[in-house]
């Protein structure tokens, strides 16, 4: 993924203000009211109506309560277990991301998208993944696709692999994907974190530098390649 990718991922990704105050409500195990979410951002609900709005595939309960964006309570192939609690993600990339969003280590529980073999990993907001079995799993990459809401253009094939082997069928039949290392997906993941963690009321969505942190993580992907 170069860095043209990486902002227009991010830029896809983020409301600055609703993302992470979301995600830590969500870590909560319970489902979030526009009531609560508002409180924690200071913004209005109607605000935060807005914002969703711009978000179409946030998953909600039949009370109309927010149980989905990226964290999820409903059941997934990715398993994400944390401060006790036991959560899904949209993709195998979400579980990179949001440990240190949350500022919490989390234990990830999915499968071979291939085989069916199981994957498992830690993932430490400072310590970075640990204990990655198999050894060799994958993570599969794909270009955003602008036309279509993110979990449909880029999280459903975002996918762990227990190989670059097994990933090979799968990236034969999907031009333009790419396979990496679980540390390589992790270094993607904490530069994605840094702007969609962005404190509430740190960053306003309407106004014109609202790419700014976007630029600043695919700069941070420039320096990553010249220094290594």
């Amino acid at each position: 993924m170069d860095t043209t990718d990486l902002t227009k991922l991010t830029g896809r990704l983020t409301t600055n203000w609703l993302f992470g105050p979301l995600l830590r409500l969500l870590a909560g195990g319970q489902p979030v009211t526009v009531r609560q979410l508002a409180d924690a951002t200071g913004r209005t609900p109607d605000d935060v109506e807005d914002a969703l709005d711009e978000h179409p595939d946030t998953e909600h309960d039949p009370e109309g309560r927010i149980v989905g964006q990226g964290l999820t309570l409903n059941p997934t192939p990715y398993r994400f277990r944390t401060r006790g609690r036991t959560l899904y993600t949209w993709c195998a990339l979400d579980t990179l991301i949001f440990p240190a969003i949350l500022d919490a280590p989390a234990v990830v529980e999915s499968s071979c998208h291939a085989t069916g073999a199981p994957i498992r990993l830690t993932v430490d907001p400072t310590g970075g993944v640990s204990g990655v079995e198999p050894s060799g799993t994958v993570v599969s990459l794909v270009t955003p696709d602008g036309k279509v809401p993110v979990r449909t253009g880029f999280c459903n094939q975002v996918r762990f692999f227990a190989s670059a082997h097994t990933a090979g069928p799968w990236l034969d039949a999907h031009p333009g994907a790419t396979a990496v290392p679980v540390d390589e997906a992790h270094a993607l993941a904490r530069r994605l974190a840094r702007d969609l963690a962005t404190p509430a009321g740190a960053q306003d969505c309407c106004r014109p530098g609202r790419g700014d942190t976007a630029v600043g993580v695919a700069n941070a992907t420039n320096e990553g390649h010249h220094r290594s």
